[in-house]
């Protein structure tokens, strides 16, 4: 463990990302102690636990790590108390956050790290009601779901300490994941903007009647998101430069792309252009499950990462 403080999580939200969560900390072999007031929360929790387990098993799972280690509580403060580090994934409304962390700042110990996984909110917000230690309040937004999906994106708040954004930044990487520091808070944060942005322009190509919604997501993934898999944009274009590398890359093409870019366009979201979208979604899934889709895509997911480890010399 990068830090040994760190021996228990506690799981405040047990819904979809959440219960991903929990899974990813039990297989780092830690204990973790989930708290959610919804009925079935329990035992909604373990099946999702128990449906993970076996792709992390597979991946390979840390020395200790077990189910075992999970356990349940519908008391909020009690599962807090117990924790060194809190992951809080309720629902994405800034005023139920500020609520939660101003509660769990009162029953958590002083050096715990109260963390939220929330997607659209700043920790400005979620931190402000925060009497005792603010300071130890900070954002680990994860890629969905956690427990597949390496990225974190880290990011604290105006009262966010230093120490606590440095500590974080290695829990999470001593429990395999990728995280990334954002040096400011913005709206989205860093992986959804990039996400919006290539959607954006997805979405005009589809309105102009250029592709098809399922020829556009083949030209993603079986074209640039295939390299995006394996090597990041900017490093990419250091390969497409050729013996030059980067530099020539620059000097080369970037004037084009530049041009290029200035002539992108903002698509116009009408209900005719969701219903194209929708029609050609489900075409493109033939009939399976999203379910079955997921299983899927986790799958490939864990494959392809299982490769990028064996080159990790090369390609961080």
């Amino acid at each position: 463990m990068a830090d040994a403080q760190i021996r228990s999580v506690a799981i405040v939200g047990t819904g979809l990302i959440g219960a991903s969560w929990a899974a990813q900390y039990l297989a780092g072999g830690l204990d973790v102690v989930a708290t959610d007031p919804a009925p079935n929360a329990e035992g909604n929790l373990r099946k999702s636990v128990d449906e993970a387990w076996g792709l992390l098993t597979a991946v390979g799972l840390t020395a200790g790590a077990s189910r075992e280690r999970l356990t349940f509580t519908a008391d909020m403060n009690v599962a807090v108390s117990q924790a060194n580090f809190v992951q809080e994934s309720v629902p994405e409304r800034l005023v139920l956050k500020a609520r939660v962390f101003a509660q769990m700042d009162e029953v958590a110990s002083p050096d715990t790290i109260l963390a939220s996984s929330a997607s659209g909110i700043t920790m400005d917000g979620i931190q402000s009601g925060c009497k005792k230690h603010p300071e130890r309040c900070v954002l680990g937004h994860p890629f969905n779901p956690p427990h597949v999906m390496p990225l974190v994106e880290v990011v604290g708040g105006t009262k966010t300490s230093e120490a606590v954004i440095e500590r974080t930044m290695a829990f999470y990487a001593s429990i395999g994941k990728k995280p990334i520091r954002l040096r400011k808070a913005i709206p989205g944060h860093v992986g959804n903007r990039l996400q919006a942005a290539l959607y954006r322009e997805v979405l005009y190509l589809i309105q102009q009647d250029v592709l098809s919604v399922e020829d556009a997501d083949i030209a993603v993934s079986y074209g640039p998101g295939l390299r995006w898999g394996v090597i990041g944009p900017s490093l990419q274009w250091h390969l497409a430069g050729g013996s030059g590398g980067i530099e020539h890359f620059v000097r080369q093409f970037m004037e084009g792309f530049a041009g290029l870019m200035r002539k992108l366009e903002m698509p116009d979201i009408t209900p005719e252009l969701m219903q194209k979208v929708i029609d050609g979604v489900l075409k493109e899934a033939n009939g399976h499950s999203v379910e079955q889709l997921a299983k899927v895509e986790n799958e490939m997911v864990s494959q392809l990462l299982s490769l990028r480890t064996k080159a990790a010399k090369v390609i961080p």
